[in-house]
This record gives C-alpha cells, structure tokens and sequence, in this order.
C-alpha cells in the first residue's frame, strides 16, 4: 500500500506561480512512475498534467503547461513537486497525485484545491 498528500493549492491571481508537493508514504519500492493528474470544473474525468518515471524516464507534459509547468520527484524523500508558473484561469482544478505500482495497482492522493482567479 502507499499513501499519497498533496498540499500547496491555493488562491492565486492570473501570472501567479504555485508550488504543489505530494509526500508519499508506504510501499514505493513498488512504484515506478508517479504524476500530477487535475480535474477542471466541469469535466468528467482526470486529465494528465505530467508525471515522471523512477528510472528518469520523462517528464511528460500535456501541451497546455509545457514552458509554465516543471515536475520534480527528489526518491529520498519520497515526494514529488510540481511547480507552476504563469498560471491561467483555465488551470482552475483540483490537482491530484498518482502513483503506478509495478503490479498495476494505482494510488491517488485526496486532492489539493488551485484557484486562478483575479
């Protein structure tokens, strides 16, 4: 089992930056990859904003942050960061971490709440 917290989200004006972090607990040897995920108001479903492998393969962006956003993930401590820049309203979502186990079990964090708004 692993265990995933965001934290970071905020209220933020348009051009603001933001810093979000995931500390992950439990059984990460299992895990090889690990993403920033958000759900948008309005959208059925989580979309990918970018993850990254253990092995250093990646990152992955979704072309709508690539040049604004940057994800790290620092193994020692078992977090991954994402830190975002020039935000737009239209990056309004709830952010979620994820991370994929080598036995194709999934772990999400509960959400961090991020705000773009003047």
């Amino acid at each position: 089992q692993v265990q995933l917290e965001e934290s970071g989200g905020a209220l933020v004006q348009p051009g603001g930056s933001l810093r979000l972090s995931c500390t992950a607990s439990g059984s990460m040897n299992s895990i090889f990859a690990m993403g920033w995920y958000r759900l948008v108001p309005g959208k059925p479903r989580r979309e990918l904003v970018a993850n990254i492998g253990v092995t250093g393969v990646g990152p992955n962006y979704v072309d709508s942050v690539k040049g604004r956003f940057t994800i790290s993930r620092d193994t020692e401590k078992n977090s991954l960061s994402l830190q975002m820049d020039d935000l737009r309203p239209e990056d309004t979502a709830v952010y979620y971490c994820k991370a994929d186990s080598r036995y194709e079990e999934t772990y999400w964090g509960q959400g961090t709440q991020v705000t773009v708004s003047a």
